[in-house]
């Protein structure tokens, strides 16, 4: 194809955009062997056309487990212009503030659990951890404890893409061969209960805690700063913990000095079923991080939720000397609290468990399939695992099924869902009809009845 030197129009087609892409755009997770390109140009609810004029189901929640309040909603667009023309930005560094991020800085407190008072706004996702790892140790330096700068984290466990959070994330994939990482970062095993033999055939929980304990011991309390996890793993395969899982967790860190972050980039605002997932847990973190459905994804931004006692000593002597030049952004701040007052207004919470209820009942059959090892449903997220053989759970991994069953899902259905590995993930606006819902489901099924133990989708 011949690249023109003008830009792209409203009437360029499709293929000429997707060309387009693929010579000027470098993609997030982008790989030489998938060449295709899907590009959305409009979105309404849980609704997304794509620029050859295609109408497709997001059961994506916009391709990354957020969009809580469905795309198209003019209340935000309101919100940002309203903003803009008020005032676009101001930093936020030093004495300085703004109205809106005050605002949303008491809204926050008064959503969050419990022992969670203060806020420091970013960017996204990967900004509030890599501020979480940062405050955990510099918390324990400026209280007499310099040598806690170790921090635990899991295999599987998804906490963003730079220096210090992709290095705590538990795909290898992430650290490979842009190291040397950031150092003293230790990872444990992943809360997989479906996968209940690979804990020796006991209490997962149990297994759990005795290597939690062993690896505490065996670097030394006195130097681990704190441990992250997702009270639900997302990215890992939508994978719920046992209900003491938490709890006994939480208990063994206070009782060596460890700070708990909860990352809840994926599971804050009700994609579980409630304002923050670690609060239903008996997580009792000492750190919560946001973003994704902080502003449903209209607007990048982030925070990173803390007590007053960590507040207190990261601000202390020197001060935080850390921040984004967006943190705080004015014009971000009033689209989250349009995008809060959106999911309190309309229920948006609760209706999380409802469609959740409705995938449990749509996705039954897929249970019955010979590939399908399970299928997980935590308020309006799904994850269902594919497997060579139900009775051992090897999971069916060559070729990366997944993949293969999403793009059929796509191209024959018009449906969007997600590949992880071995799992395909949903994770929709909570807008989502029944219908819809009903919709993904039959497609996928469909697509899951023709995928034989060789990992190939069987031709309509």
């Amino acid at each position: 194809m011949t690249i023109s030197s003008a830009l792209p129009t409203q009437s360029a087609s499709a293929t000429e955009l997707a060309g387009l892409d693929r010579r000027f755009l470098v993609h997030p997770h982008q790989r030489m062997d998938r060449n295709d390109r899907v590009v959305i140009v409009r979105g309404e609810g849980a609704t997304v056309w794509d620029a050859a004029g295609n109408e497709l189901v997001d059961a994506t929640g916009g391709g990354n487990w957020l969009s809580q309040v469905g795309h198209g909603r003019r209340e935000l667009a309101e919100a940002a212009a309203e903003q803009i023309s008020t005032l676009e930005y101001y930093t936020g560094f030093f004495d300085y503030s703004n109205d809106k991020a005050i605002e949303l800085a008491y809204r926050l407190n008064q959503l969050s659990p419990e022992g969670i008072d203060r806020v420091f706004l970013t960017s996204g996702g990967s900004d509030s951890v890599e501020s979480a790892i940062k405050s955990a140790r510099l918390y324990h330096n400026r209280r007499g404890e310099p040598n806690r700068t170790w921090i635990l984290a899991r295999h599987f466990g998804y906490h963003g893409a730079s220096y210090g959070s992709g290095t705590a994330t538990g795909f290898e994939m992430m650290q490979t061969y842009v190291g040397p990482n950031l150092p003293n970062v230790e990872k444990l095993s992943p809360v997989w209960p479906y996968h209940h033999e690979m804990y020796g055939g006991g209490d997962v929980t149990d297994a759990l805690i005795a290597e939690l304990e062993g690896a505490i011991e065996r670097i030394g309390a006195g130097n681990i700063a704190a441990m992250i996890g997702e009270p639900v793993m997302a990215g890992g395969g939508v994978h719920e913990p046992p209900a003491d899982y938490w709890p006994r967790v939480r208990e063994v860190l206070s009782r060596n000095g460890i700070l708990l972050i909860a990352d809840e980039v994926v599971t804050g605002f009700g994609r579980t079923g409630s304002w923050f997932d670690s609060a239903t847990r008996g997580m009792k973190p000492d750190m919560i991080t946001i973003a994704k459905g902080l502003t449903s994804g209209y607007i990048p931004m982030g925070g990173l939720l803390m007590s007053d006692a960590i507040a207190e000593v990261v601000t202390s002597n020197e001060g935080f000397f850390h921040g984004y030049t967006y943190a705080g952004h004015p014009v971000a701040a009033a689209v989250a609290l349009a995008n809060l007052d959106i999911i309190e207004k309309e229920g948006l919470i609760g209706r999380s468990l409802t469609v959740g209820d409705w995938f449990k009942s749509s996705l039954a059959p897929a249970r019955d399939l010979p590939q399908v090892g399970d299928v997980r449903v935590i308020g309006a997220t799904v994850g269902i695992e594919l497997v060579v053989s139900k009775q051992t759970k090897e999971p069916m991994m060559i070729p990366i099924v997944a993949e293969g069953v999403a793009d059929a899902v796509r191209r024959e259905h018009n449906v969007i869902v997600r590949p992880y590995g071995n799992v395909i993930v949903m994770s929709p606006p909570l807008v989502i009809g029944e219908d819809q819902v009903r919709r993904t489901a039959e497609a996928t099924i469909e697509v899951l009845s023709r995928l034989g133990a060789d990992g190939q989708v069987a031709p309509r």
